[in-house]
């Protein structure tokens, strides 16, 4: 009986594992998800420059990646589902350790997807703070970006009137 449940626990965990590396597995763009243009009459290869400058400008801005966040959620909302639920099947047998190991495991499975959950939000978040830092970047040095109009220098005032 003891080495049933050893094998039923050792499948189930082995489903939890498949479960939390497919999850891993997710990858977020590398990249603004946004159109920037070169300003009118601007060289392509100037453009090309500010595009790269900007994009590790934006990549430094964050301090992590989006799939760095996204697995330290997903690894700490298994952990968590993984623990309630070894204490959920210890109290629904009684205080035995019998469902102690599969409450364990099923915990595991609705954490590891819970905590996908959580993941791809945070790798939403960090995708929207790089493209804020990148369309910034971009915008200062003159090209075109969506929602804003190139801002030309203001004309020199006029000279005062002579008296």
């Amino acid at each position: 009986m003891v080495n049933s449940n050893f094998k039923k626990l050792g499948q189930i965990s082995a489903l939890a594992m498949v479960t939390i590396l497919m999850v891993g597995c997710a990858s977020t763009p590398v990249g603004p998800s946004l159109t920037v243009m070169p300003a009118p009459g601007k060289p392509f290869d100037v453009f090309k420059n500010d595009d790269k400058e900007c994009r590790d400008y934006a990549q430094n801005s964050l301090n992590t990646t989006a799939d760095e966040i996204a697995a330290k959620n997903t690894a700490k909302t298994a952990v968590i589902g993984a623990a309630l639920g070894a204490v959920a099947g210890a109290v629904a047998n009684g205080g035995s350790s019998k469902n102690v190991g599969t409450g364990a495991a099923v915990g595991l499975l609705g954490g590891a997807a819970m905590g996908a959950t959580g993941g791809n939000d945070a790798s939403k978040e960090v995708q929207r703070r790089y493209d804020i830092a990148y369309q910034q970047c971009m915008y200062s040095k003159g090209n075109q970006v969506p929602g804003y109009a190139i801002q030309k220098p203001a004309d020199p005032a006029p000279p005062a009137p002579k008296k």
